[in-house]
This record gives C-alpha cells, sequence and structure tokens, in this order.
C-alpha cells in the first residue's frame, strides 16, 4: 500500500518501483506507474478505486494499521482485490497499446501470472522473495516457467527449474550520493542492520560478537559491542523470537538501537561499522543490506546462504562462511565460530574496495540501464 498508509512498514521492493521508474523517466522513457494509491514519483501514477477499503474502514472504525493488526484476512482480502483490479488496468491499457511492456514488480504477481498470455504486449515479472519460500510460490510459479522472468541473483533462479524462461538477471541499485563512506570511519561497534526475525539469523551475530570478545578479553583488549538497528515483531504477531532470543541477551555488548527509517541514518550506521553482520540461514534472494554496507565503504561478514556468496566477493570486500549443517539442522556452534574467525580477519578488508565494488555492481544507474536495456530488447522482439 502507499508509504503513509502503513508507515514504518519495511518493503524494499516498492522504494526500488518508485527509483526504477523515476530513472528510466530521466532516461527518456515513458513510463507509467501503478499503484494502490497515490506516491511520491514524478512519473505518471494511475491509483486503485479505494473506496471499497475505505467504506469498509469507516465501518470499523478502524485505520489501516488497525485493521491488518486486528483482522490480517480482511485487509488482505480487500488488498488483493485492489491489486487484481490495478492488473486488469494495466493489461487493458497495454492491449490499447498505450504500453509497450508491462513489468510486474512485486510480490503479489501470482495475481497476474494467469492473465499475462491474454497481454499484446510483452509482459516481465521480478519476484522478490525465494521462489520455494512460501506454498503458493512453490506449487504455482513453475506452471508459468515460459513466462519472462528477471531474477535477482543467479542464486535466486535455483528454486525455479531448469528451463524457465529468464531473460535477464538484475541486480538491485542503490544511489552512490545518498550511501556514502565515513570520512573517518570509527569501526568501534560491528552493526546489524534488518529485519529481526530468525530466518535472518541475529542471535548469531550475538553469539559471534560475544565470543570475538572472549578470545580478545585475555589480551586486555576492550570489547567491541554489536549495534542491531531493525524491526522486530513480538507486539505484532505469534513470532516470539525477539522475546525469547534477542531480548534476553541485551545489555552493554549488545545494544538495540530502534527501527531505522531515514537513509541518513541508516547510512551513518553502517559507514561508522568495523564490520556488518548479515548471518542468514534462508537462501538470500539478493540482501539490499549487503550492498548498503558496501556503498559505506563497510566490509561484511555473511553465511554461504542464496545470494550473499555473489553479491560479497570473498577475502576482498568481507568474508563467506559456510554454514554447517547436521543433515537440515544448523549446527549453531560451529557456524558461529566460522563467523568469529572472520571478524578476527575483518580488519585486512580495504573499505575502498569495498565502496569500488559497489560502485561498478550496484548502483541505481547500473539497474536503471540494464532494464531499460532489456525493456528495449522484449519491444523489439515483440515488433518482428
Amino acid at each position: 500500500m502507499q508509504r503513509d498508509i502503513l508507515p514504518g512498514v519495511i518493503f524494499s521492493p516498492g522504494h526500488l518501483a518508485l527509483e526504477l521508474a523515476s530513472g528510466l523517466q530521466a532516461e527518456g522513457a515513458e513510463v507509467t506507474l501503478y499503484t494502490p494509491g497515490p506516491v511520491d514519483t514524478p512519473v505518471r501514477n494511475v491509483t486503485a478505486d479505494l473506496r471499497g477499503f475505505e467504506a469498509e474502514l469507516e465501518v470499523r472504525g478502524d485505520g489501516y494499521v488497525d485493521l491488518l493488526k486486528k483482522h490480517p484476512l480482511v485487509f488482505v482480502s480487500l488488498a488483493r482485490q485492489v491489486q487484481a483490479e490495478l492488473v486488469a488496468r494495466a493489461f487493458a491499457d497495454a492491449n490499447s497499446d498505450e504500453l509497450d511492456v508491462v513489468h510486474v514488480y512485486a510480490n503479489e504477481e501470482d495475481i497476474a501470472l494467469p492473465f499475462a498470455r491474454f497481454s499484446r504486449v510483452p509482459v516481465v515479472f521480478t519476484h522478490h522473495d525465494p521462489f520455494d519460500l512460501l506454498v503458493k510460490y512453490r506449487r504455482g510459479y513453475a506452471r508459468y516457467k515460459d513466462l519472462n522472468w528477471i531474477s535477482l541473483s543467479l542464486a535466486q533462479r535455483r528454486g525455479m527449474p531448469a528451463d524457465t524462461n529468464w531473460v535477464g538477471n538484475i541486480y538491485h541499485g542503490l544511489d552512490g550520493t545518498a550511501w556514502q563512506p565515513a570520512e573517518r570511519a570509527s569501526g568501534e561497534y560491528f552493526a546489524y542492520m534488518g529485519r529481526i526475525v530468525e530466518s535472518k539469523g541475529v542471535h548469531l551475530a550475538i553469539a559471534a560478537v560475544r565470543e570475538y570478545n572472549r578470545r580478545w578479553a585475555a589480551l586486555g583488549r576492550r570489547p567491541i559491542p554489536l549495534k542491531i538497528a531493525g524491526k522486530h515483531y513480538a507486539e505484532a504477531s505469534k513470532d516470539t523470537y525477539w522475546l525469547r532470543r534477542i531480548e534476553p541477551e541485551l545489555g552493554e555488548d549488545i545494544e538495540y538501537l530502534g527501527h531505522y527509517v531515514k537513509t541518513e541514518t541508516k547510512s551513518q550506521f553502517l559507514a561508522n561499522a568495523r564490520a556488518v553482520l548479515v548471518p542468514s540461514t534462508f537462501a538470500e534472494p539478493f540482501g539490499m543490506v549487503l550492498i548498503e554496507a558496501l556503498a559505506c565503504g563497510s566490509p561484511v561478514v555473511g553465511l554461504d546462504s542464496g545470494a550473499i556468496p555473489e553479491v560479497i566477493r570473498d577475502n576482498e570486500t568481507g568474508f563467506v562462511v559456510q554454514k554447517v549443517m547436521h543433515g537440515q539442522k544448523l549446527d549453531e556452534d560451529q557456524t558461529t565460530s566460522g563467523l568469529v574467525d572472520a571478524l578476527e580477519k575483518i580488519d585486512g578488508i580495504n573499505r575502498q574496495v569495498c565502496r569500488r565494488d559497489f560502485e561498478s555492481r550496484f548502483t541505481l544507474d547500473r539497474m536503471v540501464q540494464n532494464h531499460k536495456m532489456l525493456y528495449e530488447r522484449l519491444a523489439v522482439r515483440s515488433a518482428v
């Protein structure tokens, strides 16, 4: 939904869509952005009819956030109706020769999949989760493998059949002027930034920093704290991860800073970290915090999950640590030991190399140009 409906919600695809649309228009492309509600964008913005949604809110006396918390199924049902109407509008415009390419750039693309073949112009899909994350993805998406798909990473492709019609692999990008290295990084703390859920491995970051400090305590070295910035969900769902595994660990060496929203605050936080820990245990399809850290010149220590080894150059922009598994179960102690070994070597990573790698692979301009070239190729192929 639009930003002012659900404030504080982490939704990277929405921000990326806005930046992509604006960047394409700056390159001379004519762009139409279809969104549930109005958004802050210089491009033509087609919005949905929210009167049904708003009428339900009025009857219940709720706001959008209240309805989502108290009656999530009602909220999702209404939201999907809105999304379906947007998809129908986009395909109708395409079939009226108003569009050359339709790009479905959200995680609700399952609504658009069955109807994509009725479009007279090419339709391309970007999915922002692992393709095997939810049952509806695993059971449905493979049936549409012949459609046009863009992957966020080569690792993300493992969740789809080998003969899926991949038309491109385009990494996310950032505005390098907004994410900047510190003139003199303090390096006084390790950092974790992102959602505080079990699959992100925040408890592994805590254990690793604690063990790192224990190893150095005998040499008289002062402890380096872990500072955590992100959103936890203890108050809004049945997820007790924060209450069980994170909150009890907070203290002088493990500090929770809250949920950072402003880019400037997040950039300063990452830029001054000795290293950024990304101990995700699930198959990351990309990982925005990885390139945010690189843009800020900060090395990354992550696990070999999904796209992390694809984004982080091992021994150059950080360290990729192997997960130790016993069957399907993660050996947390041995995996943590590997993270600690990497932290002990982190001062050998050149922060300028991290920034240069960002500039060569992960800028917003590069993301925009790669999409523009792909659209042009699809449009030409369709016209032949």
